[in-house]
């Protein structure tokens, strides 16, 4: 699965120079959380998000800062916090280092850039151009579809017993598990011996992933494994 198949395409963006009261009017009326930030060829330059307009002269959130701290940071770093925190225009506030991806990009990419910078959505582009946008809720989206496309599929129960025991094969949690395992109607019934509680679980939930599989009977009982003596 690829950026291309998931991302957003119907983009609600602002440039650079838009009001931070334009970009707040988009953002409550689309109810998005963040907007990326294009110039006049549609090129990314940035993006303006929740984050960046928690600390505001408005809400009285500005960062209190000694005569000390002050010092220590000098007149140009604390001019542009100033700047950050009163400007009415949302280059002046946006995220600048903005990370994008590609549409060939594969979900894995995406989602491993947003749990590496702590971000909430990352825009696509091709080239320079935003062409769509992947936030969480797209994903939590896809995982919706794909869960719902699980239960309606309709598969005969040799294929779907088939296909878990391929499935268990590729776990190295099931190689000294000893279970049977029967499939009528589209509902699995495990039953046998199980050494941890910890397979007996993974095993339900590779049964109920399996495209098909209606329910998922567990009838298997759980032994202490003997402990070897040498």
């Amino acid at each position: 699965m690829h950026a291309s198949d998931i991302m957003t395409r119907d983009l609600i963006t602002v440039g650079p120079r838009s009001t931070l009261s334009e970009a707040i009017t988009k953002m409550v009326e689309r109810r998005v959380s963040g907007l990326p930030v294009v110039d006049l060829e549609g090129k990314l330059v940035g993006m303006l998000t929740e984050g960046d307009l928690l600390r505001r002269a408005e809400l009285s959130t500005e960062k209190q800062r000694s005569k000390w701290q002050q010092f220590l940071r000098g007149p140009a770093r604390t001019a542009e916090e100033y700047v950050a925190t009163h400007s009415r225009h949302v280059e002046d506030v946006m995220t600048k280092e903005v990370v994008s991806v590609t549409e060939s990009a594969g979900v894995d990419q995406v989602v491993d850039l947003m749990e590496q910078r702590g971000i909430r959505r990352v825009p696509v582009v091709r080239g320079d151009v935003v062409v769509g946008l992947i936030s969480r809720a797209d994903l939590i989206r896809v995982i919706g579809e794909a869960l719902g496309a699980r239960v309606d599929a309709k598969r005969d129960d040799g294929t779907i017993r088939a296909t878990l025991l391929d499935e268990l094969k590729k776990q190295n949690w099931f190689g000294a598990q000893s279970v049977s395992i029967s499939v009528e109607s589209g509902t699995v019934t495990l039953d046998g011996v199980l050494f941890e509680d910890a397979a007996r679980a993974a095993l339900v939930v590779a049964a109920e992933n399996i495209a098909g599989v209606k329910s998922v009977v567990d009838k298997t009982s759980l032994v202490e494994p003997v402990p070897f003596v040498g």
